[in-house]
């Protein structure tokens, strides 16, 4: 099996060609060659996807069974179909992973793959993003550009030619956002911890390796595959995810669990300031149920949370992106906060 990845340096593409090369899979990475290191093993084709040249230059080192795509997340449409044009020719499948945020009634309602997705064209450009809503966290503008750029893979390469993977939130080894570094660096400090709404509240993160290994087995279907890729539904909560970093850190702190009214009311951002805290019911409501038939396997999150301290903890650092710095409340902030709030109106659970 011979594969290309576009991205294969940061988090989810590396995983996705380390994963390969465990299988014996020949694997060409296509990147910036900017800020991570080629992954011992992969042929590294250093170049910008927005330079038609660069894409020209890699189609020349085709051709290959399969394309996995980890690295559209910022792309316009018109990028990712300009990209499709070029390696159509040389590639046999197109494996895209794009992301939850394409439904319409994306985090607001329970939604499953027939759910319906933004009306996007394959055609735009950077005038498709808006910039999110910064009480809610939602960029409705983020969903239809990412619907435009699969319909860009789809229109190109064919139904029966492609994969559209939709994860929600991606945690593990290497993540270079900030969500759950955070958290454990967090709880690693101690003291009075301020966590968000209901500690029974479902969160469906899913272990970028098990995105990764799914992928791969994608490039081997043939015919047109859609799944979403989360946890199963009701699986995890934001307690058991918080008690699973206090554990691993060997944290002395205390959670002090804090009603979402109160929250907003000291103007806490939802989603960045105190990661994966969202008040919107259908976030963690995506039926996986077609990946699951389709071989898909989400480990428990106490082994993410395990692992992903284990891999700070031996001195590795995620690549520089500027996404980290949005995400985790700054300590005197907090500190306000919990001054603010008096204990016997906060929910508490010591051990949810």
């Amino acid at each position: 099996m011979r594969i290309l990845v576009l991205g294969g340096g940061w988090f989810l593409g590396r995983a996705v060609v380390s994963g390969a090369l465990e299988r014996g899979w020949e694997v060409t990475t296509f990147t910036r060659g900017l800020s991570s290191v080629p992954v011992p093993g992969a042929v590294a084709v250093h170049g910008d996807r927005e330079r038609p040249e660069d894409l020209a230059r890699l189609a020349g080192e085709g051709p290959w069974d399969a394309v996995i795509d980890t690295s559209a997340s910022e792309l316009s449409p018109h990028v990712v179909r300009s990209g499709a044009r070029t390696l159509e020719p040389v590639v046999g499948r197109y494996v895209y992973v794009s992301t939850v945020a394409v439904y319409e009634g994306w985090p607001a309602e329970p939604l499953n793959t027939c759910s319906p997705v933004w009306a996007a064209s394959a055609d735009a450009g950077p005038e498709a993003v808006r910039p999110p809503d910064s009480a809610s966290g939602i960029n409705p503008g983020y969903g239809r550009r990412k619907a435009g750029t699969e319909h860009a893979v789809t229109e190109t390469f064919g139904l029966s030619r492609t994969s559209l993977l939709r994860p929600g939130v991606l945690l593990g080894p290497g993540e270079y956002v900030g969500r759950l570094p955070w958290w454990l660096r967090r709880t690693e400090r101690g003291g009075v911890i301020l966590a968000p709404g209901n500690p029974t509240r479902r969160v469906q993160a899913v272990d970028v390796r098990d995105v990764a290994t799914f992928a791969l087995d994608q490039a081997l279907h043939v015919g047109h595959q859609v799944h979403n890729l989360g946890s199963p539904i009701g699986r995890e909560t934001m307690g058991g995810f918080l008690q699973a970093c206090m554990d691993v850190t060997g944290s002395t702190g205390e959670l002090l669990w804090v009603e979402d009214e109160i929250l907003l009311h000291h103007g806490l951002r939802q989603w960045t300031e105190l990661p994966l805290w969202w008040t919107h019911p259908g976030v963690s409501v995506i039926d996986s149920a077609s990946a699951v038939a389709a071989g898909f396997h989400s480990r428990p999150l106490a082994e993410t949370v395990a692992d992903t301290w284990h891999w700070l903890s031996q001195g590795n650092t995620p690549v520089p992106h500027r996404r980290w710095a949005k995400h985790g409340i700054d300590p005197a902030k907090e500190q306000a906060v919990l001054d603010g709030i008096a204990y016997e109106g906060a929910l508490r659970s010591p051990n949810p």
